[in-house]
């Protein structure tokens, strides 16, 4: 039997103390947005374009006045870009946004986030570089990780390997498998140990494995782990990707993607995985 004061498990309920820090976290992150010349973007809550990124299991279904099929809001990336490539992009030549707003997933669950995108780029430094300066001002500094989605698909494609022993993190049958190179890759998690491998990998993972090592050097972040045969479930990422990380939570995550056609980076911050460590 339901109570008066319950509510849905998976929403959010915050008041006093605690949604005043989520408000400071939102307002500290839209002036660094703003002061690296992103615009704020406030999408539609209802959705018709979620099926492209997520699993229909993990959408709240519903449907418009004319029957249409639609979605609660579960992933902003996908609707930013098809809105601004299909609906604004002739009226405005900005191709730097952010949003804050929540994601919906079945059956009850809703996440805060914080997030940017840029549209029409490839360049993942300044994005992720924007998402470390959110967190060291929250004085914030968890696990970084960096991964190339592509080294997956590549190794995938050329042994002829499911690409769900990756996804599954199946590492006992990749081990089984017995290839070197292979089993480096695995235990691989230094930057300063790329080069020492690399020599030993086929030379069709040579050029995305150093990107990830570029990466890397490119920042100044203190932690950084790398884990070349990470796979996201995110059908739009293709390249190089990233992720914050600890005590079994994700902070923040974010990579190159492509929808139709058109490559661009972005970032999400869960603010709720965040509010619950600073």
């Amino acid at each position: 039997m339901l109570m008066e004061h319950e509510i849905p498990e998976g929403s959010k309920l915050y008041f006093g103390e605690i949604a005043k820090t989520k408000r400071k976290i939102e307002n500290l992150a839209s002036e660094i947005f703003e002061k690296n010349q992103f615009q704020e973007i406030v999408l539609p809550t209802f959705s018709y374009h979620q099926l492209k990124s997520i699993a229909s299991e993990q959408l709240i279904h519903l449907t418009d006045r004319n029957n249409y099929p639609m979605n609660l809001r579960a992933d902003s990336t996908i609707d930013l870009s098809k809105i601004l490539l299909k609906r604004i992009g002739k009226n405005n030549k900005n191709s730097r946004w952010f949003y804050i707003q929540p994601i919906y997933r079945y059956p009850s669950s809703e996440q805060y986030q914080i997030g940017a995108e840029k549209i029409g780029n490839t360049d993942l430094n300044e994005i992720l570089k924007i998402n470390i300066d959110i967190f060291s001002a929250l004085n914030f500094f968890p696990l970084l990780q960096l991964s190339n989605i592509a080294i997956p698909k590549l190794i995938s494609e050329k042994l002829n390997i499911s690409i769900k022993l990756f996804q599954n993190i199946e590492i006992k049958k990749l081990l089984e498998l017995k290839i070197d190179w292979l089993t480096k890759l695995i235990y691989l998690e230094k930057v300063e140990e790329i080069q020492d491998i690399l020599k030993d990998l086929p030379d069709f993972l040579k050029d995305e494995v150093l990107a990830i090592q570029e990466l890397a050097q490119n920042i100044k972040y203190k932690d950084v782990r790398v884990a070349p045969l990470y796979y996201t479930k995110m059908d739009y990422y293709d390249n190089l990707i990233f992720k914050f990380i600890g005590n079994n939570r994700v902070f923040a995550r974010g990579g190159r993607y492509s929808i139709d056609e058109i490559s661009s980076v972005g970032f999400s911050i869960y603010t709720d995985e965040v509010l619950s460590f600073i």
